[in-house]
């Protein structure tokens, strides 16, 4: 069986570590999958649940202004190569934060390399654009791919394919029952329930979702919200954020019985089931896990539209989009989806049937084994 490595600066559970997971599981019989970190954390848990080896070398991540030639003289590199080495690793599959380091370990020890692009901001300096042309890479979406090579791009879009990732179809699917977390919640059971799934940061807008919900309960005050998740990556300007939104929520008349902060929960797919709606408020999203889960469910989705769900909801099919920070607009086609309970079903199961053919993990992890596979046969 053919080994391969997986390196993540991240050690919390966001949607690209998420999809880690996803593309592991289905990996399963054709690859051995190793996973690389700096420190310990949620991630590499849930990766030795899953009987997959997990190793711990402490380094530092990579910022967007890194230097490829100093940063290939770091001593790390060494132990990165000697890991290579020792665990007869046959393709590495790398993060930006650990490219830097991964990258020049990976040809002393001769294997091939490959990573994901998953920020759109993650623009190369002038200085790392010969670096990034040599590495094979995919895209998560069309907008992360446009966002990284910029305009004009620096090399051809044509040597940066889109693989989009996947839902796990058999975990997120409309047949949950999200009964038991609204009795846990003190809801009622035909309660109109407004959800968001994601991490404390101020670009996923919960500042947005809160003046989006305040206009809800203006005309529809029986409305109940809740937003799952917590700090993840444990940033100290995400710990602000998290702060003034918690104070700000605490203090709105409208919203201190009606919104409900329920912290980070593995279980995500019973939030999106004891919801009638899900809302993703983000300024822009590279590509929105949380939407195709909650779309995968059942529920239709009201989200901004910049970036990556643009590609993965069909407006006015699937969900609605509308424009980032337009809480006015948000908060009116909430409004109709509660309103108009035959709308909401029906693009319930629309959205169904959109992520379960369009974007499956199957289909999603079998693009990724055919870049794989491409990958070895060519070194």
């Amino acid at each position: 069986m053919k080994r391969i490595l997986f390196t993540s600066w991240y050690r919390g559970l966001g949607g690209g570590e998420t999809d880690l997971l996803t593309l592991a599981d289905a990996l399963a019989g054709d690859y051995d999958c190793h996973l690389l970190l700096p420190r310990d954390g949620e991630l590499g848990a849930q990766w030795r649940l899953a009987g997959r080896q997990t190793h711990i070398i402490g380094y530092r991540g990579a910022s967007t202004y890194f230097v490829p030639a100093i940063w290939a003289r770091f001593r790390v590199v060494t132990r990165m190569a000697d890991l290579l080495k020792g665990q007869r690793i046959n393709l590495v599959h790398a993060d930006y934060h650990t490219l830097p380091l991964i990258a020049p370990a990976a040809r002393r020890a001769r294997v091939p390399l490959c990573w994901t692009v998953w920020g759109w901001w993650f623009r190369p300096k002038p200085w790392q654009r010969a670096f990034f042309r040599g590495l094979p890479a995919v895209a998560r979406s069309r907008a992360i791919r446009a966002g990284f090579l910029g305009d004009p791009p620096f090399m051809p879009p044509e040597q940066l394919p889109v693989i989009y990732s996947g839902v796990d179809t058999k975990r997120f699917h409309p047949r949950i029952n999200g009964a038991d977390l609204r009795r846990e919640l003190g809801l009622r059971q035909d309660a109109l329930v407004v959800a968001m799934a994601a991490r404390f940061q101020r670009v996923k807008g919960h500042h947005t979702f809160q003046a989006m919900a305040e206009r809800v309960l203006a005309e529809a005050p029986q409305t109940q919200f809740v937003i799952a998740g917590d700090d993840v990556f444990g940033v100290a300007a995400d710990q602000r954020y998290r702060e003034q939104i918690l104070e700000r929520a605490k203090s709105s008349t409208l919203l201190r019985d009606r919104l409900r902060y329920i912290g980070f929960r593995g279980n995500v797919e019973l939030v999106y089931a004891a919801a009638d709606v899900v809302v993703c408020p983000s300024d822009f999203e590279s590509y929105g896990k949380a939407n195709l889960e909650a779309m995968a469910c059942g529920r239709p989705v009201v989200s901004s539209r910049r970036g990556g769900p643009s590609e993965t909801i069909i407006d006015g099919v699937t969900g609605f989009l509308v424009d980032s920070g337009d809480d006015e607009a948000m908060a009116a086609q909430v409004l109709r989806l509660l309103r108009e309970g035959d709308l909401r079903h029906q693009m319930g199961r629309a959205a169904t049937e959109h992520a379960s053919v369009r974007f499956s993990a199957g289909r999603a992890s079998a693009a990724q084994k055919r870049y794989f596979d491409d990958l070895l046969r060519l070194n």
